[in-house]
């Protein structure tokens, strides 16, 4: 966590984010690299073409330099490494560029969730850099405080795909001394014996030498209700799960759980890319 990409929209939700970003930086000796979309029609060149006139768009890319400098002199920043890139590009595609640019390891995230049909035809950027992100995600829901995670939550099927994510996962959680809770939820549709459960995630451990590690099996009528209440119940500071970045009708039929916790946690979440 040495690159530390932050996209803000200068709101309140964006700050939370921020400021536990900082925080991860400071504990690391990381950068952090404050990005701001400027989202306009036709995006990029186009935009001039399509009639943006060049002192519209210098006033609002203005208008953004002078917030973000202002945030760059937030207290909680000082003695940190931060730069800021203005970007005239859809915030989504934008991130991911920005992200593949600067090498960043770590994109931290606000959200406010969503809900009902927004959730469904437009989703969150949040939810959108979930999907397609190669670098872990951390999505930060309200103000944190000091950002201490004691108890991390990592839920699987625990499959040979979600070892590259878990290793990335041992990873976060070690920075943080955190104990590494992991859960395997058993649902009505794809029921295992607690035998059967046991020797599965038995076998995926046997090649990790993970710290501090308690193991679960947690019966629910669905596996996000069941990562939810199993978080609630021990007291979790954090929710981690592998993403497979479904498109298309693939995603929309099959959804994706770590997209549904984004939108749907209270706690912070984040995700680590399958492949």
């Amino acid at each position: 966590m040495k690159k530390i990409l932050i996209p803000t929209d200068f709101s309140l939700s964006a700050e939370h984010a921020l400021k536990v970003a900082a925080q991860i930086a400071r504990k690391n000796n990381g950068k952090i690299v404050l990005l701001h979309m400027l989202e306009l029609p036709n995006q990029g060149s186009d935009a001039i073409e399509s009639g943006v006139d060049i002192p519209e768009l210098m006033f609002f890319k203005n208008a953004a330099i002078k917030k973000l400098d202002d945030l760059m002199d937030a207290d909680y920043l000082d003695g940190l490494n931060v730069s800021k890139i203005i970007q005239f590009e859809m915030a989504f595609d934008g991130i991911l560029k920005i992200s593949k640019l600067n090498n960043v390891d770590l994109i931290v995230m606000g959200s406010h969730g969503a809900s009902g049909y927004k959730e469904m035809f437009i989703g969150s950027n949040a939810e959108k850099v979930v999907r397609n992100s190669e670098v872990p995600v951390l999505v930060i829901k309200k103000d944190e405080g000091e950002f201490a995670v004691t108890n991390f939550v990592f839920a699987s099927d625990f499959n040979d795909e979600a070892k590259k994510p878990f290793e990335k996962a041992v990873e976060f959680a070690s920075k943080f001394d955190a104990t590494l809770h992991l859960v395997m939820v058993n649902t009505p549709n794809n029921f295992k014996s607690t035998t059967v459960a046991e020797e599965i995630m038995k076998n995926f451990l046997s090649n990790f030498n993970v710290g501090k590690l308690a193991s679960y099996i947690y019966n629910e009528t669905n596996v996000e209700k069941g990562i939810l209440n199993f978080a609630d119940k021990i007291g979790a500071d954090l929710i981690g799960m592998s993403t497979h970045g479904r498109k298309g009708l693939s995603h929309f039929f099959n959804g994706s759980i770590s997209e549904d916790l984004v939108n749907h946690s209270k706690l912070p979440v984040v995700t680590f890319k399958i492949g």
